[in-house]
């Protein structure tokens, strides 16, 4: 690694604040972008900020992608060598009900993100893509070869968009780029709209978890210490385009390669938490899909390296962080 400024946007976020973090603990001088939206508690969000800013090599810029000017100005003062794009508008469920707000974070945010590269000489930019572009996908596990052209929710359409569009600006401007498919990502500090975090919630106070599919789903369950490692160790593998005729573009499956059935993680938290759960038993949500699982090969060979968390391991770590932070 050099001694460049790394920007990692989306740095209030869960993933973000992790590899934020550990960039900071390797003596790495990083900025730090984010709107902190409501989308979720901006308070977890500012907790997490705060942990940052508590080193001196750390700076936070507030502002939305989707402000061109901003971002433009961003970009040219810092001159960013590496950039971690891991801000997006997240959620299935919610771009059922709020689709533009998904064209403007998800869209107009990454292909501002993606001129702030192309006019500055960035060395690689990582970005966030998902689990989600499989769709419907039957085929398991899913590998980065399969076809992912039948999205079933409009997030997933535009992290598919997301990948269209830096492969277009890696052939074009020869920007490398490294697309990275997250699993399921879970652990301390994790996100209050994902099932862990809302599951825990709902036991401790007594109240039900919801269990669409009538529970039967099964989820690739990925620790996010192991997704930081990862992502630390794909900013110096620079893709040079040997294998996608000019483009130095590539996509990873970031995902534990061992999926877990929901009812078994619920099980694992009732035991960590004491306390049986209330389930609530409902049918298959629209944009939902019943499992995914990902094919980690490329990964493993490029890297050394996989995930390794067992889901026990995890789960007992994000409900020790649940309880301490929430003091419950």
């Amino acid at each position: 690694m050099s001694d460049q400024t790394i920007l990692v946007t989306g740095a209030a976020g869960f993933i973000g604040f992790h590899i934020a973090r550990r960039l900071l603990a390797e003596g790495r001088d990083v900025v730090g972008l984010d709107s902190v939206n409501a989308y979720y508690d901006p308070e977890l969000k500012r907790a997490r900020l705060n942990i940052l800013r508590e080193n001196s090599r750390f700076s936070f810029v507030q502002t939305d992608l989707a402000d061109r000017p901003a971002i433009a100005a961003l970009f040219a003062k810092h001159r960013f060598e590496v950039v971690i794009h891991l801000a997006a508008q997240a959620g299935v469920r919610y771009s059922i009900e709020h689709p533009q707000t998904y064209v403007d974070a998800n869209l107009e945010g990454f292909a501002n993100v993606l001129e702030g590269c192309r006019h500055n000489q960035c060395r690689h930019l990582l970005y966030a893509s998902s689990s989600s572009v499989y769709g419907a996908n039957t085929k398991v596990p899913f590998s980065v070869d399969d076809k992912t052209d039948h999205p079933i929710s409009f997030y997933a359409a535009t992290k598919k968009a997301n990948e269209l569009m830096a492969y277009s600006y890696s052939h074009l401007y020869h920007l490398p780029v490294t697309g990275m498919r997250f699993f399921t990502i879970y652990g301390p500090w994790g996100r209050p709209d994902m099932a862990l975090f809302l599951f825990t919630k709902a036991i401790l106070e007594g109240a039900p978890i919801r269990l669409f599919n009538h529970g039967r789903m099964r989820r690739d369950f990925t620790y996010i210490d192991d997704v930081t490692r990862i992502v630390l160790r794909l900013i110096d593998l620079v893709p040079a385009g040997e294998r996608t005729g000019c483009a130095p573009a590539r996509v990873y499956n970031i995902g534990n390669q061992h999926p877990e059935e929901l009812m078994h993680v619920v099980t694992l938290l009732e035991k960590e938490l004491g306390r049986p759960a209330v389930k609530d038993m409902l049918s298959m949500q629209p944009g939902d899909v019943v499992e995914t699982f990902a094919d980690v090969g490329d990964l493993t060979r490029d890297t050394g390296m996989k995930p390794e968390t067992s889901i026990e391991d995890g789960i007992r770590d994000f409900v020790a962080w649940y309880r301490d932070h929430y003091k419950v």
